[in-house]
């Protein structure tokens, strides 16, 4: 067995690595929508985020292959920190709105180069055999920063300013850096060394590893094109406001609402056994996130709305440690940082650009038909991802899974 203190201060380090963003994230959006009501505002604070993604998934899968992730995850943690100075500074001067898309650029390039780095960290420290269950921990308390961060978030708008909510974010920023760095210096396999000794030299690699892969690119294909046309989080601001009207608070329970879901999810999951055919699981649970976030669309009630994003949520985690467990499986170690990064463009661009593109398609058609419309595109995404690449279907238990050449 590992040693269950590395294990701890990693998961805990990115735990509040995703609580701090999903603080930021939360109160950028409702203070902005407040500030201008205006969807298109939303839909930019979305497009600043992906941009870095594109522009930088090379050189940040290069250096977590380079260098030590180790520091450059306490790098990039305390950066988010000071980004949360920054945006206290915006909203306590009343700074224009460029001046917060500004700072969400550099937060979009420093999450650019955190997230290769920091999951690279993971099989390092993990035996394969605990992935799975590792996963679906690390996943779970990710999920319940991600609860706590909107929720609380919510609850403090309503008494205290956003200037006051951006600055403890520098307080996570910090706590997460201390744990990175008191990690132990991450060893590289002799594989690493040998085989990425080219290797190193192309970053193409971890781009050509997942084209070629019958079992990530669709796993991740489903992934981003689920969060880039069926994600509603960005959207939420404006259905709190102008579709269900409960206010700041009601905001934070709707961005937890799916967070709670995946949580149950978790522990539920940790009582099943492993799925026997995880690729048809996975197309199973994104057709039915399609057809729940379709429903969330239509819906005018408060309970029935947080219901239907508690099940998106479960659905999602389901989906979650499927596809992390099996790019852990399948991707050799010496390409590990680019492939990650390259992973990152899929989901991080799908969340991102999914804010962008619909706060883009809010704008132009009204908020119901952005959100009904993205949930049927994800389930029509499923049947062509099923009729594309049918090995996914076919996959076998992820523990039987091997690094592929």
């Amino acid at each position: 067995m590992p040693e269950q203190s590395p294990i701890a201060r990693l998961v805990g380090a990115r735990s509040l690595n995703t609580f701090g963003r999903a603080v930021i994230s939360a109160t950028v959006l409702w203070e902005l929508y407040r500030r201008t009501h205006d969807t298109f505002v939303i839909g930019a604070v979305g497009l600043v985020q992906v941009i870095p993604v594109i522009l930088l998934f090379v050189p940040s899968g290069a250096l977590s292959d380079r260098h030590d992730r180790r520091t450059l995850a306490t790098t990039a943690a305390t950066i988010t920190g000071l980004i949360g100075l920054g945006l206290a500074a915006c909203s306590y001067f009343d700074l224009p709105v460029w001046t917060y898309l500004a700072l969400l650029l550099v937060q979009g390039g420093v999450t650019s180069v955190h997230a290769p780095a920091s999951s690279s960290l993971i099989p390092m420290i993990i035996e394969r055999g605990e992935l799975e269950r590792v996963n679906r921990i690390g996943a779970s308390l990710q999920e319940l920063a991600a609860i706590t961060g909107p929720a609380l978030a919510g609850l403090a708008l309503t008494w205290i300013a956003p200037s006051g909510i951006y600055a403890a974010v520098a307080v996570t920023g910090l706590a997460s850096a201390a744990l990175y760095r008191a990690l132990p210096k991450p060893r590289l396999a002799v594989a690493t060394a040998v085989a990425g000794a080219s290797a190193r030299k192309d970053w193409r690699v971890g781009l050509r590893f997942i084209f070629n892969s019958p079992l990530l690119l669709p796993a991740l294909t489903l992934d981003m094109f689920a969060v880039l046309f069926a994600g509603v989080t960005a959207l939420l601001p404006a259905v709190a406001t102008d579709i269900l009207r409960v206010g700041p608070f009601g905001y934070g329970m709707l961005r937890s609402a799916q967070s709670v879901g995946a949580i149950a999810m978790a522990v539920v999951g940790g009582r099943l056994a492993p799925w026997q055919r995880p690729g048809r699981v996975l197309l199973i649970v994104v057709a039915l996130f399609g057809l729940a976030t379709a429903g969330f669309g239509l819906s005018t009630s408060f309970p029935l709305s947080i219901a239907l994003l508690v099940v998106c949520g479960g659905l999602d985690n389901i989906s979650v440690v499927i596809r992390l467990t099996l790019e852990q499986m399948v991707v050799p170690d010496a390409i590990r940082g680019r492939v990650s990064a390259v992973h990152y463009v899929f989901i991080g661009m799908s969340n991102e650009l999914g804010a962008a593109e619909s706060g883009a398609a809010a704008g132009l058609f009204g908020t119901v038909p952005a959100i009904v419309g993205g949930g049927a595109i994800a389930v029509i995404v499923v049947g062509v991802v099923v009729a594309k690449w049918r090995a996914l279907a076919a996959m076998p238990p992820l523990s039987e899974l091997r690094p592929a050449e």
